[in-house]
């Protein structure tokens, strides 16, 4: 009964109530992020979410578009803005995720959605990982997020899956407003400060 109808209702209340509360705080880092990104204020790329259904998260935009000669992005220590850097260091920056958990392409607890080029090289057992929707915050992220490798970070992915409540998500949802109380890893992006997947042998 949680999974069918309680975790999509509680998911709308919360992020509804996330976005009212946190609209001056959403307003403010707009308007800067406009000025500081030239009129560009959110970052959107496709991601799969539940049974690998694509769609667009929407986060604070915290890095610049520079390339380099060969028209590549530089990395991302030199694209980082001294706005992105505070708005990573406090998780500021994951407030508009909010916006597609109220349309419901996300919820506020499940796999973090990673990148749409990797679908490929997923193996049967790493796809589960999608049979339910992807979150803001997951079990992954309050237990180690990119200190891991990936093949823990699916482990931990499939064993959420698999064992999905209200009380584990309630957890999840505690550790992570602790972690982001004491700043621990919430600096780091699921895309970033990790080698790129390319598959693996798992089975």
């Amino acid at each position: 009964m949680y999974l069918l109808f309680f975790k999509r209702l509680i998911d709308f209340c919360l992020s509804l109530i996330g976005l009212l509360v946190l609209a001056p705080i959403f307003l403010i880092v707009t308007i800067w992020l406009f000025f500081s990104n030239h009129g560009k204020p959110f970052f959107l790329q496709q991601r799969p979410g539940k049974n690998e259904k694509i769609f667009s998260i929407i986060k604070f935009k915290s890095m610049n578009d520079k390339k380099d000669s060969n028209g590549n992005l530089l990395p991302y220590e030199q694209r980082i803005t001294s706005v992105g850097n505070f708005i990573r260091k406090y998780s500021i920056d994951e407030i508009p995720q909010l916006i597609n958990v109220l349309k419901g392409n996300m919820s506020i607890v499940g796999p973090r959605p990673l990148l749409v080029e990797y679908l490929p090289f997923y193996n049967d057992l790493q796809k589960t990982r999608h049979k339910t929707k992807p979150g803001i915050t997951g079990w992954a992220q309050v237990n180690g997020r990119n200190a891991i490798s990936w093949q823990q970070k699916f482990d931990l992915d499939i064993w959420y899956v698999e064992n999905q409540s209200f009380s584990l998500d309630l957890k999840i949802i505690l550790l992570t407003i602790k972690r982001v109380i004491k700043k621990e890893g919430v600096n780091s992006s699921e895309t970033l400060n990790m080698p790129l997947f390319k598959g693996n042998s798992v089975n």
